[in-house]
């Protein structure tokens, strides 16, 4: 019996020493990653305590802890769920967020494919640097390029339309064009950063496939479609999935550009407001933080969701690929 308790001492002594042993291995990993994660802490996990305002009638003089209850406790998501514009704002939303994942993800991956057939390292770098430079564009200044092409007495488009025998478009009154112009805009602002991506994903691929490929008498064509785009899967099954988790918020995310470009116009709400321009608006004439919280809290909550039955659909379908 004391054998025995001393042969399980000691596998749990070699089991404590292999786990230190691996943890000063992995010592500068885990310092790299520390700032990272003191980051994501601090600006995404702690503020999450903040949700509780989304039922409490919360003023700033009591804190967040100190507000009241709302009385009914839903009552802050009242406001969205009974608002007229919730239909249209959510249509929006979803339109152009669906639009974009596909569009986007389309162009940056013939783009990624297209740039890793450069061969030329100099002219690759130069490729590279302008489909990445609108991402760096904020979006007030790509306001004012649009501005400048669509301003009706002085934009380039309408002088162009005038000059040969047509008449000027009223761009910032018509919300038909923005149906087109929101997505085209977005577009041309992400499709750099994420072809990027992808540029470094296909740089990942042993290059012996495409040896072996071509020495088999693969084409161009056949290469890209029989190694290229099966080994790019989990890049593109990953990027999915975080946008799903997105598909509630404008812009996947980024929805200033629905407040910025179209100069808050109200004539073009019924094509260009999404459900944060809504809120943003809302909270400006209000100024009801519950409310925002309320909406924002359906919106990670509907997300959060969102990527759980994705993950789940790719799990029971190709179960390497998913996420978790």
């Amino acid at each position: 019996m004391k054998a025995i308790t001393n042969l399980s001492h000691k596998s749990h002594k070699s089991k404590s020493y292999r786990a230190l042993r691996s943890a000063r291995r992995q010592a500068p990993f885990y310092f790299m990653m520390a700032p990272g994660l003191i980051f994501i802490t601090i600006l995404f996990y702690i503020p999450m305590a903040g949700v509780i305002i989304a039922f409490k009638n919360y003023n700033p003089r009591d804190g967040i802890f100190g507000s009241p209850w709302m009385d009914p406790l839903f009552k802050n998501f009242e406001f969205f769920f009974k608002s007229e514009a919730a239909r249209t704002v959510t249509f929006n939303t979803l339109f152009y967020n669906l639009l974009e994942a596909v569009t986007v993800t389309l162009c940056a991956l013939a783009l990624a494919i297209l740039l890793s057939e450069v061969k030329n390292k100099v002219v690759s770098a130069t490729y590279k640097g302008s489909i990445l430079l609108p991402t760096f564009l904020s979006w007030v200044v790509i306001q004012y390029i649009l501005f400048s092409l669509l301003s009706v007495d002085r934009g380039i488009v309408n002088n162009m339309v005038t000059a040969n025998g047509g008449e000027a478009i009223y761009w910032y009154s018509e919300p038909f064009y923005w149906r087109i112009i929101m997505p085209i805009a977005y577009l041309w602002k992400n499709v750099g950063y994420y072809s990027v991506l992808y540029v470094a994903a296909i740089a990942g691929i042993n290059p012996d496939y495409y040896e072996a490929a071509q020495l088999d008498g693969a084409s161009n064509w056949q290469r890209i479609k029989h190694i290229t785009l099966p080994l790019l899967k989990p890049t593109i099954i990953v990027l999915s999935l975080l946008w799903v988790g997105k598909l509630f918020n404008g812009g996947l995310g980024d929805w200033n550009g629905f407040y910025t470009l179209p100069n808050d116009a109200g004539a073009l709400y019924p094509a260009t407001d999404v459900i944060d321009t809504l809120v943003f608006r809302s909270l400006k004439k209000v100024n009801d933080y519950g409310m925002a919280s309320a909406v924002g809290l359906y919106q990670s909550v509907v997300g959060f969701f969102l990527v759980l039955i994705s993950n789940y659909i790719i799990k029971k379908k190709d179960p390497d690929s998913a996420l978790f």
